[in-house]
């Protein structure tokens, strides 16, 4: 079987609050937006990665704390820290040092969802 990876669905109370941290904070770009079956869903990547799907409506299945979290490789742990400090967002943990080739935190998206940011040193 040879797969590829496409998605991650986040069931989320609020799209609106939901893409303005994946896209203006983190930088993801909006790929398309429509509604299904009375849900609000948004695709948000750019189209070498996998997307993140976020979908407001129906029945959520998944809730924050539920050891789902997205990561994110970040060229600079230090400069993406600084940026988050001044948009307000605080880091929820670390910056960890797990070995020397690693470095990473957490910061909290609007549903309480774990998202990593790494550094590869």
């Amino acid at each position: 079987m040879n797969l590829t990876w496409n998605w991650l669905t986040l069931r989320v109370r609020d799209l609106e609050a939901s893409i303005a941290f994946y896209n203006g904070v983190l930088g993801l770009p909006v790929d398309r937006r429509f509604e299904s079956r009375g849900r609000l869903i948004a695709m948000l990547g750019t189209a070498e990665q996998p997307k993140i799907e976020l979908i407001q409506g129906g029945d959520v299945n998944v809730r924050p704390g539920s050891g789902i979290s997205v990561g994110f490789e970040v060229e600079s742990l230090d400069a993406a820290m600084a940026e988050l400090a001044d948009r307000g967002i605080p880091i929820a943990r670390g910056p960890v040092s797990p070995n020397p080739r690693l470095r990473f935190l957490y910061v909290l998206d609007p549903d309480g969802f774990e998202v990593q940011l790494a550094q590869h040193l």
